[in-house]
């Protein structure tokens, strides 16, 4: 089939056909891999002339292979209604143009599958992130049928956080997947999906949000500093708030003097004046403790006039 021409009429490109024998002089070039010159195509011995060649009077050809990985793509061919002869110089440029033609195909071909591998990947990852998410919602919910199965209200408290932090743990993994499946994010963006998804748990409390646009990060280090943030978050809505109404938690990642920084600031009751972040019993603090340490990062408390900011940092390097 003419796949692509140029000088031809309407009909001819994407429906003409030639025959792929070796009594073509297309089809011979395309059988042997052998280039292919006819300047007397009215007089041809070795070939059938073909009809469509006769229909626009064409007197000579040339036939060269459009070369593929491994089997050709087809030739590809110039014709003349003059009377002159193409040369063996003429048959050589030819050549040239086709194999860089054939690189071009190859290379489109390749792009193609590429992308449609790309897609299919895609495809599989959103549905096992879909599955784990479903598979983490079914442990928080047994979780929480649990707590409402024991008399004892430490262990039901107890059961509770534990089904908020799994869940926490799904969400966070199912908002990094939500974008375009990169291995990066936009860490502001980010934190403000992750606190938008917090509100729901912590309902007496406003998360005000602002976030620089631009830090991209790594999403392998995206996600811990997500579940730090909801564990600071939570600890501000259950601590500083502790029986207070509308009370407001603000959060605010930016870039400050080479490092990447979250705050989680209240204003609320504050911390009591003894209490070292890096010595807390408590489960949240050890779990933010740990992932800071993945992270190289540190935790810092910063006691306000009135409530209490945590800031998370670490370097811009690591965040890269």
């Amino acid at each position: 089939m003419v796949r692509a021409g140029v000088g031809w009429g309407p009909g001819i490109v994407g429906v003409a056909k030639v025959g792929a024998d070796l009594a073509s002089p297309a089809g011979f070039a395309l059988q042997t891999g052998k280039p292919v010159i006819s300047n007397h195509l009215e007089n041809e011995e070795r070939f059938r002339t073909p009809d469509l060649l006769v229909q626009y009077g064409i007197h000579r050809a040339m036939n060269v292979i459009l070369q593929g990985d491994g089997r050709p793509f087809g030739v590809l061919e110039v014709d003349s209604r003059s009377e002159d002869e193409f040369v063996a110089h003429d048959l050589a440029f030819l050549q040239g143009a086709a194999n860089i033609l054939g690189m071009a195909i190859e290379r489109e071909r390749q792009d193609r599958s590429l992308k449609a591998a790309l897609a299919r990947q895609q495809v599989l990852l959103r549905e096992i992130i879909h599955r784990v998410k479903n598979s983490l919602a079914i442990v928080a919910s047994m979780l929480k049928l649990q707590a409402t199965d024991v008399s004892d209200p430490v262990l039901t408290r107890h059961l509770d956080d534990a089904a908020q932090r799994v869940l926490a743990v799904a969400k966070a993994h199912e908002r990094i997947h939500q974008g375009d499946g990169t291995d990066r994010v936009d860490l502001g963006i980010y934190i403000e999906q992750v606190c938008r998804d917090l509100n729901e748990a912590v309902r007496h409390c406003t998360i005000a949000v602002e976030a620089e646009r631009g830090i991209e990060i790594a999403t392998d280090n995206a996600i811990p500093i997500a579940l730090i943030a909801n564990e600071l978050i939570t600890n501000a809505a259950k601590y500083a708030y502790p029986d207070q109404a509308d009370g407001m938690i603000r959060v605010r990642v930016g870039r400050v003097g080479g490092n990447i920084q979250v705050s989680i600031s209240d204003e609320g009751e504050g911390l009591p004046a003894d209490f070292d972040p890096g010595a807390a019993p408590g489960l949240g603090m050890r779990i933010v403790r740990a992932l800071s340490r993945q992270l190289n990062a540190t935790v810092d408390i910063r006691r306000l006039a009135r409530g209490t900011e945590m800031l998370l940092s670490l370097p811009e390097s690591k965040g890269h």
